[in-house]
């Protein structure tokens, strides 16, 4: 069941905005809180949304307003084309749509595949609206191999700007030509005024393999992990910490920005969270200084294909539990305090784990927890399903692992 409740997850939530809308769904007995209002009667059981981030918590009887947090993050976006402000564009007939690469896409993973369209658009009397065109509109054709002889042999180079504009129809494209059509597939009176659009491939979730042991999908890095820590926090019965989940945007460009790791969001919440139940900013510094964080994103697999590309000892494999993910240069945030600390979780939540680290000759990429540690200083470690076809349109990881993984945070919440 829980496996099938992951691929109704991924599959409704092609936008960051829509995984918060799956996340709002699963949080049952949750109240929502807005940030506009006056924090003075704090539900024990809450949680807060800004754009495409969302932050939730369970609140012990026993809690005091020192009373330390164990947090589990993730991220909301994956890396994607994007539409731009003044898509509407033609070339020898076919109309196209202009597109943005969001994040370090696999460029050749999004050629001739079949996509949707998802997002939020803003009408102009300021409405925000989460829009999601489930059907096929876009494709990203790649050149025929009768003109690129030497493909094969050479590799597939492509010019983002050239070579991954989409077409979406025939004959001559007019200014306004995708808003309109846009605002009559919503359903939507109001003239739109802008967008934050997301392309992505229409194919849904699926367990494959002749003994079903692996799970594809687009979005696997990291709304994995964000349903695996909704279904922590949600089955979360705390009793010495206060347990939270802050799934962040915009960490596949950097985290910067009102809603991501780098912004003050889940700072603001800590902070509101305590003064609502009589705290001071000192109470604040004394409940973090016992606060821990997971930062849950998802783990490169050895490859089969590419063995040599993986650090010998330090290479996880599928459905043999997550990561526990190290970098010297703190790439990621894992200390050994912390390492011990999600190890012991795992061990209480009777899952396996692993350990992966990079090549000295191969950097790795980061996370939300080294930002998360630096802005408040609480001991974090980084975490992850060991996954295949990292950054693609459609990613492979195993079906067990997300289990493992939403246990094990359930325990290191509890």
């Amino acid at each position: 069941m829980h496996l099938d409740d992951l691929c109704s997850y991924l599959d409704g939530s092609p936008s960051p905005w829509h995984a918060v809308a799956s996340t709002r769904t699963r949080l049952v007995d949750f109240e929502m809180l807005d940030e506009l209002d006056e924090w003075t009667d704090v539900p024990a059981r809450g949680y807060v949304v800004r754009d495409g981030a969302v932050i939730a918590w369970s609140i012990p009887e026993s809690a005091i307003v020192s009373t330390g947090f164990r947090i589990a993050g993730a991220h909301t976006d994956s890396p994607c084309l994007r539409v731009k402000p003044r898509p509407d564009a033609e070339s020898v007939g076919w109309k196209q749509l202009g597109v943005e690469v969001y994040g370090g896409i696999l460029n050749n993973t999004w050629l001739d595949r079949d996509l949707a369209i998802a997002g939020r658009v803003v009408t102009s009397d300021g409405r925000s609206v989460d829009v999601a065109v489930d059907r096929p509109i876009a494709r990203v054709p790649q050149l025929a191999v009768h003109l690129d002889r030497g493909v094969n042999d050479e590799g597939l180079v492509l010019d983002r700007q050239m070579h991954l504009t989409p077409v979406w129809g025939l004959g001559i494209a007019r200014p306004g030509e995708f808003a309109e059509w846009l605002a009559d597939e919503a359903g939507i009176d109001e003239q739109i005024a802008w967008w934050d659009l997301c392309l992505h491939d229409v194919q849904p979730a699926a367990v494959l393999g002749a003994d079903s042991s692996m799970l594809a999908s687009a979005r696997l890095d990291n709304q994995l992990s964000c349903w695996a820590a909704t279904v922590a926090i949600a089955a979360a019965q705390p009793s010495e910490h206060i347990a939270m989940i802050v799934l962040n945007d915009h960490e596949e460009v950097g985290s910067a920005s009102s809603t991501g790791a780098h912004g003050p969001f889940l700072e603001t919440v800590l902070e509101r969270l305590v003064a609502a139940r009589g705290g001071s900013r000192s109470d604040l510094h004394r409940a973090l200084s016992t606060s821990a964080c997971v930062s849950a994103d998802n783990a490169h697999a050895i490859h089969p294909n590419y063995v040599e590309r993986h650090e010998p000892g330090h290479s996880p494999i599928v459905n043999a539990g997550p990561a526990i993910k190290v970098n010297a240069s703190q790439r990621y945030a894992t200390s050994a305090t912390s390492a011990a600390l999600f190890q012991d979780a795992c061990e209480t939540a009777g899952v396996p784990w692993q350990v992966f680290v990079s090549r000295n000759n191969m950097p790795c990429g980061s996370t939300i927890g080294p930002v998360t540690a630096t802005r408040l200083g609480i001991d974090t470690v980084d975490v992850g399903v060991p996954q295949l076809s990292m950054h693609s349109a459609r990613e492979l990881c195993g079906v067990d692992d997300p289990l493992h993984l939403a246990a094990a945070l359930g325990a290191f919440l509890r």
